[in-house]
């Protein structure tokens, strides 16, 4: 599993960070039955090859209790490089999710307790963090998981503070990542720390990802958050918002659109789908203006008015405040053609 990616595309073309300059770090992934693989593989991939790209700078390897093979939840047997008893205390130590957390671990747990506080690093990718606060080690943090285990993982364990919403979240040492993928999207931030964004860059285009999402993110877009509304009336003032986000999008305007009064359009709207006419609103504007960032070469200013802004201030602290970063920022990141 802790192979070399053999592509001379990662190599840097230029000088870069000299290994005598850092230390090698040691990642450690921690393996057990029911493991997601994409949740090991997805982040190997990204540490494997920024050891490419700078020879000396990780140290990677897999570990299970006994050292014995693992079967993921997809039924891929993997073998680890040897027994966690044996593998030391790491820089980063990264723990995924998948089927095998559902139930607890209690030799697993114990390990984690003792040697998760050594780690200048802890991450988990998924439900990978149900395992670590049933070490202990979430308490006082703020944290996130897969969308579909945020529920169970704040009301196990009260004091840890989860957010639904991120793709990951960095409190200090501690890193969580959300459902599967996004374990590649918080491994390569952490290998931006390290090595730099150009290093970041190379993986990234060598593994044809996006760097790299913001942590702040949305796990999913509007239509998948919220749930999709029983009576036809309003399922079809959702599909109309959805349509229409430069429109007049009020409560009294939505309200009319689905012939109830105001009050009992609000109540009955987030009774059916699980939030607010204004944040279901506010979602799918940000997520359309995101998608024309992205997408097309559109000037602010056009893309704030399309998105039902009205101004390019306003779009920028609904941007701020829902991704940390401002629109000029998001399309650098994710719009290969320069905007007029």
């Amino acid at each position: 599993m802790a192979g070399k990616v053999g592509n001379s595309s990662l190599r840097p073309s230029g000088p870069g960070p000299r290994i005598g300059d850092m230390a090698q770090r040691t990642v450690l992934f921690v393996l057990f039955d029911g493991v997601q693989s994409l949740d090991v593989t997805g982040p190997l991939e990204v540490f494997t090859g920024a050891e490419q790209h700078t020879p000396g700078t990780y140290r990677i390897r897999t570990a299970s209790l006994d050292g014995a093979p693992v079967r993921t939840s997809s039924g891929l047997t993997v073998v680890p490089d040897e027994a966690l008893a044996r593998a030391g205390a790491p820089h980063t130590l990264l723990v995924p999710g998948g089927q095998g957390t559902r139930h607890p671990d209690a030799l697993l747990t114990a390990w984690l307790r003792e040697h998760g506080p050594r780690a200048a690093r802890l991450v988990s990718v998924c439900t990978g963090a149900i395992r670590l606060a049933e070490a202990g080690l979430l308490d006082g943090r703020r944290v996130t998981t897969h969308w579909a285990y945020c529920d169970k993982l704040a009301r196990d364990h009260p004091a840890v503070e989860v957010d639904p919403d991120p793709i990951y979240v960095r409190d200090g040492p501690v890193s969580t990542s959300a459902g599967v993928t996004s374990g590649i999207d918080l491994a390569l931030a952490l290998v931006e720390e390290d090595l730099g964004r150009d290093a970041a860059l190379a993986i990234a285009r060598h593994l044809v990802v996006f760097l790299r999402r913001p942590g702040n993110q949305a796990q999913f877009s509007a239509q998948l958050a919220a749930q999709t509304a029983q009576r036809e009336p309003l399922r079809e003032v959702q599909l109309w918002i959805t349509e229409h986000p430069a429109d007049d999008l009020s409560v009294e305007a939505l309200a009319s659109r689905a012939r109830l009064s105001p009050r009992h359009f609000a109540r009955a709207f987030q009774a059916e789908t699980g939030m607010t006419p204004g944040r279901y609103v506010d979602r799918v504007r940000l997520e359309h203006a995101r998608r024309l960032l992205e997408d097309t070469s559109d000037g602010v200013e056009e893309i704030s008015r399309a998105s039902g802004y009205g101004t390019p201030e306003a779009m920028r602290r609904a941007f701020v405040k829902a991704l940390g970063t401002a629109p000029s920022e998001y399309r650098r990141r994710f719009h290969p053609t320069p905007a007029r």
